[in-house]
C-alpha cells in the first residue's frame, strides 16, 4: 500500500485516466493521498500569435473542472494542473512531493517511441519512486 500517488493524466484517453485512479485507488493505504496531474506543454511562442485572446486560460480552465469531476468528491483525491515538459515535470513534481508511487497511462508503442521514447518511458526510467504502467 501507498500513501501518497501521483496519477498523471493527459486527457487523450479517458479511459485510461479512469483506469489509472481506479488502481491509485486500490493501492492507495487508508489515510493516503492521490494527486491526479495534468501538464500543460508549452506552446512556442511564434505559435502563440495565433490563438484568440484568454485561449490558454480558457483551456486551463476547462482541463480544471475535467479533473475535479474525476476526483468524484473524494476527500484523498486532488487535481493539480502545472505548465512544463511532460516527463521531466512529473519527474521533479513526484520527487519534490514525496510522492511513493506514479501510476502513468502507457500508449502502445511505435516507431517514434524507438527514437524519440514516450513519457511513459522516460517516467519508468528516471523515477525515484515505484512506477506502475497501465496499458
Amino acid at each position: 500500500m501507498y500513501a501518497n500517488i501521483l496519477v498523471p493524466v493527459s486527457f487523450e484517453a479517458d479511459r485510461d485516466a479512469q483506469g489509472a485512479l481506479a488502481i491509485a485507488k486500490i493501492l492507495c493505504k487508508p489515510g493516503g493521498k492521490i494527486t491526479l496531474f495534468h501538464v500543460i506543454e508549452q506552446v512556442p511562442q511564434y505559435a502563440t500569435t495565433y490563438f484568440p485572446p484568454g485561449f490558454s486560460k480558457e483551456v486551463e480552465a476547462k482541463m480544471k473542472v475535467r479533473l475535479e469531476e474525476m476526483t468524484d468528491g473524494a476527500d484523498n483525491v486532488l487535481a493539480q494542473i502545472v505548465h512544463g515538459h511532460s516527463a521531466r515535470t512529473i519527474l521533479d513534481f513526484a520527487e519534490t512531493q514525496n510522492k511513493d508511487l506514479i501510476i502513468v497511462a502507457s500508449h502502445r508503442p511505435g516507431m517514434q517511441d524507438l527514437l524519440l521514447g514516450s513519457t511513459a518511458a522516460k517516467v519508468v526510467r528516471h523515477a525515484t519512486c515505484a512506477v506502475h504502467v497501465i496499458r
